[in-house]
């Protein structure tokens, strides 16, 4: 018998064993008795009766599926009103929704940078930015964490277009980005005289970079009411900018959506692959985060709980000896000494009915495990108690 043409796969799986790096799939039924601190339903909408509503009254409207792509047979009014309603609430102009957050992100980054153009990336990005940039057409400079004078410094080497790329809220340890220095960042890069590229060909007034911000674990949780990193930070419906956001964490739905300057959406329409050929947003994808957003705008006091919760689990943690990381919003990262060790950690929290993240290499940039915990805004006291209980008694 002919060798296989997959046996590299066979020695990756073997490697992945030995390094305490496989990943399975667990499939959860409807009812569990675990109380889920692994989940990104932020502020606990996903079961709320008004948001599986308006999935399933979409579903009877529109249809099980979308049909074919927006621009065929896939964009309903049900979608366009769902971009009206984000794009109003997070500040911004206009909204285009796509099936997920990560081709939200594909479609920004690919599409508002062309050959020619540079593209500046913290090293602390989600990966489907990381992946944005890889497939976009302009160059990419990776700069260090958080860090506006690396962005400075990138920017002042281009000779074209340039977007600056970042998290708003990064998703390992849940640190918000210095979203008003990176934008004073973009801005300068346009002020006559600055830039090496602009004393080299004395070019003059010539527009700064964009700014394109995931805020998919800002939305819900930052922000007046949840509106969003962006708006707290001033820089919502800001000309030269541009945030995605996800609807499947704060909104418990799924999808995603980039909210911008119109121009700049209608550019997308016209120019974003994962929109052009990828079928619409399911209909109760739609309904759903739909409602989730109308019942955050009545409800803006979920967004502050979600904050406090994440707050609480971070100084009870801290306050047992453990190692994490001060959230700026629902995430809470806790260091692990290995990834065999954060493995069996959580595999102690979830017998003892705890369910958490574990966030191992390759997903962790800096290549430091840790349990990752998200706050929701209806967890009760009596379930927080029990699970700091819980992880600092499986830590032992």
């Amino acid at each position: 018998m002919a060798r296989s043409p997959f046996e590299w796969i066979d020695e990756q799986a073997r490697a992945r064993s030995r390094a305490g790096l496989v990943r399975t799939l667990r499939p959860r039924p409807a009812d569990s008795e675990l109380l889920d601190l692994a989940g990104n339903d932020y502020l606990g909408l996903a079961r709320h009766p008004e948001v599986t509503e308006g999935a399933a009254r979409a579903a009877r409207t529109w249809g099980g599926g979308a049909t074919g792509s927006r621009l065929v047979s896939g964009s309903t009014e049900l979608h366009a009103e769902l971009e009206r309603e984000l794009a109003e609430f997070c500040g911004f102009e206009s909204a285009l929704v796509f099936s997920s957050g990560y081709a939200a992100n594909l479609a920004a980054v690919t599409a508002l940078a062309p050959h020619g153009s540079l593209i500046v990336s913290d090293a602390g990005n989600h990966a489907s930015l990381i992946d944005g940039c890889r497939l976009a057409r302009g160059t990419t400079q990776v700069v260090a964490h958080a860090d506006p004078d690396a962005v400075r410094k990138a920017l002042d080497t281009r000779t074209g277009p340039a977007i600056v790329v970042s998290d708003t809220v990064f998703s390992v340890d849940g640190d918000a980005a210095p979203l008003t220095a990176l934008a004073a960042a973009c801005r300068e890069a346009g002020e006559p005289g600055e830039s090496g590229a602009s004393r080299k060909s004395g070019a003059s007034g010539r527009p700064g970079a964009a700014l394109v911000l995931d805020d998919a674990h800002g939305l819900g949780v930052i922000g007046d009411g949840g509106r969003g990193a962006a708006w707290a930070a001033g820089l919502a419906g800001a000309p030269d900018v541009v945030a995605t956001v996800t609807l499947s964490k704060s909104l418990g739905s799924q999808g995603g959506a980039v909210l911008g300057p119109a121009h700049v959406i209608d550019h997308l329409v016209n120019a974003a692959r994962t929109f052009i050929f990828d079928t619409g947003l399911a209909p109760a994808a739609a309904g759903a985060a739909l409602a989730a957003l109308r019942l955050l705008r009545e409800e803006p006091e979920r967004a502050a709980r979600a904050r406090a919760v994440a707050t609480s689990l971070y100084e009870r943690l801290t306050a047992e000896g453990l190692e994490a990381v001060r959230p700026d919003a629902a995430v809470v990262s806790v260091r692990a000494p290995s990834p065999e060790q954060a493995l069996r950690w959580a595999a102690e929290c979830r017998a003892a009915g705890l369910a958490v993240g574990c966030f191992r290499p390759p997903s962790v940039p800096d290549g430091i495990s840790r349990l990752r915990l998200t706050a929701r805004a209806d967890l009760t006291e009596g379930q927080l108690d029990r699970a700091v209980g819980v992880i600092i008694e499986a830590r032992r």
